[in-house]
């Protein structure tokens, strides 16, 4: 197997995106940003997110590729979803749940749901 400019190009963008949302959320307070640094943080992983999100787009070449792009899309709704009901249970248990927790989770499960309906009947 060879690393393809695509593939490349996933792993940076992922790494950057990582470092940079590491930094937002400094989950071990190992540095003491000022409100500047937490606004360009925060509108970089904004920016960076739509990149990422939105705008980066592998092609497919055949069967293969469509199969491996789905199986990717699966993994990462599973693991996202996963965290999402731990991070509710975790937080409902100490009475304090995040709507943003909650309403993304929700959200992946509406989503999934409406596209297998739309896809039973339009597909």
């Amino acid at each position: 197997m060879h690393i393809t400019k695509e593939m490349l190009t996933e792993v940076v963008s992922a790494l950057v995106f990582a470092a940079i949302t590491l930094l937002l959320v400094n989950p071990l307070d190992f540095w003491m940003p000022n409100m500047m640094h937490m606004t360009l943080l925060a509108l970089g992983v904004a920016v960076f997110g739509v990149f990422v999100l939105l705008v980066l787009r592998e092609s497919v070449a055949d069967e293969r590729d469509d199969i491996h792009r789905m199986r990717a899309g699966r993994i990462a709704f599973l693991t996202g979803g996963s965290i999402l009901l731990l991070a509710v249970v975790v937080q409902s248990l100490a009475h304090a749940v995040d709507p943003w927790v909650a309403g993304a989770l929700l959200s992946m499960v509406l989503a999934k749901v409406g596209t297998r309906i739309w896809s039973a009947i339009y597909g």
